[in-house]
């Protein structure tokens, strides 16, 4: 009896070890958790999160991606590109569509990869200003402004304004005054006016900084930075964070 006792004894401590891993959250679960605290503008909890699947399945390649995004978010450009590389190397159908790598690139500063990147997104979205934009931005430090625009990526008809006129403005088509005066057209209620002045200024200011002009780069990377711009409807939310870290990172260079 004292030996059966004893059996059940172990076989108990046994089960009661592991009882509390029952309640341990599966690597599906950790990322949805992940998304929610991201979705909620807490970068610093949905990395954590996401490493947290990571380390429970390191081929979770749905929890590199948005640990990618966040560590952008949270200016840790680096980890950022490391994470959105491992994304696409256990994924890699989805390699044409990572547009947020190539923004990594950019400010990592890895010109040649950013470059290519935004090369492979324009086979699988060919009529994206955006992403035109941002492949001559990785072209113009090794390549130079002349031949970035001669090989600008082709756009027929974005049809967001004033998205068609910053193409042109890249292409030594148009001027800046054009560019904010397109988003005037139409006489657009006030959310749409900030919207469409938001990317204005981002790409204004992105465009005199690759030509050397820091001041106006500064005065219109500030101007897309606003806070009160981070809720607009009519801006993709990361594109802002975008503006908001470029910022950061101006200021941080005039101290």
């Amino acid at each position: 009896m004292m030996r059966l006792l004893a059996l059940v004894g172990i076989l108990g401590g046994g089960l009661c070890l592991p009882s509390s891993l029952a309640w341990a959250k599966s690597p599906t679960e950790l990322l949805a958790d992940a998304q929610m605290a991201a979705a909620s503008g807490d970068s610093t909890a949905a990395v954590r999160l996401a490493t947290e699947a990571i380390d429970a399945d390191d081929k979770f390649a749905a929890a590199f991606y948005l640990r990618g995004r966040e560590h952008f978010r949270l200016g840790l450009i680096s980890e950022s590109v490391a994470d959105f590389d491992r994304y696409i190397e256990l994924q890699p159908s989805a390699a044409s569509r990572q547009w947020e790598r190539g923004i990594a690139c950019y400010y990592a500063k890895q010109f040649e990869k950013g470059a290519k990147q935004f090369e492979l997104y324009q086979t699988y979205h060919d009529n994206d200003v955006e992403n035109s934009v941002w492949r001559y931005l990785c072209m113009v430090p090794t390549a130079g402004i002349e031949k970035a625009r001669a090989t600008i990526l082709p756009i027929r008809d974005d049809r967001r304004v004033p998205m068609m006129q910053v193409f042109e403005l890249y292409r030594g088509q148009t001027t800046p005054d054009e560019v904010l005066a397109a988003c005037r057209r139409d006489d657009p209620d006030p959310a749409t006016l900030a919207g469409r002045l938001f990317y204005a200024h981002l790409y204004l200011g992105l465009y005199y900084e690759v030509a050397g002009e820091k001041e106006l780069a500064q005065k219109y990377i500030l101007l897309a930075a606003d806070n009160k711009l981070a809720e607009n409807p009519r801006i993709n939310g990361y594109m802002w964070d975008v503006a908001r870290i470029h910022a950061t990172q101006l200021k941080s260079t005039t101290k």
